[in-house]
């Protein structure tokens, strides 16, 4: 089955602890340098399960959720009848508070997706002036768990750049 990772943000406290090593003059563990890059957990699934399906890894944005299952449904278009999208993020160091605020904890979401006519998803109109949207409380990947769970028939994610509405259709 094909996987599809997304995350905005990567390793950071992989990274993170190669900023500090660098900073004191450490050397760097090609190991940890080798996990900091954004395909390495897509890589790593991909040799524990010896799974040969293409796996595709997103650096994306706060909508990162509406561009993995895009990925998917292009996946779907080649004949695949699974994709198993996956979105993590980590709370980052400390240091990175006053310029990472949208990883309020650490998460992982994995969605096994099958081509289907249950739901749309659609990319609003770009907009003359940015939209008055309360900001979210969770990030957009568990949001969507409470739409599942609510059986909520429609709901937008304004994003910073991007909008998207999502609708069930069954």
């Amino acid at each position: 089955m094909p996987l599809v990772f997304a995350s905005r943000h990567g390793e950071t406290s992989r990274s993170f602890g190669l900023l500090q090593s660098l900073a004191a003059d450490e050397p760097l563990s090609p190991t940890a340098f080798g996990l900091s890059v954004h395909n390495a957990i897509a890589a790593q699934w991909s040799i524990i399960r010896r799974e040969t399906a293409e796996s595709v890894a997103l650096s994306v944005e706060d909508d990162g959720l509406e561009h993995a299952v895009i990925e998917a449904a292009m996946l779907f278009g080649q004949g695949h009848q699974d994709v198993l999208v996956v979105l993590a993020e980590e709370l980052p160091p400390d240091p990175y508070a006053p310029w990472v605020q949208d990883v309020p904890c650490s998460y992982a979401l994995a969605l096994h997706l099958r081509p289907g006519g249950d739901w749309t998803l659609a990319m609003d109109p770009p907009r003359a002036a940015p939209a008055a949207d309360a900001p979210q409380a969770w990030p957009n990947p568990l949001n969507l768990l409470r739409h599942l769970l609510l059986r909520t028939g429609a709901w937008r994610h304004a994003g910073r750049t991007r909008h998207w509405t999502w609708t069930r259709t069954a």
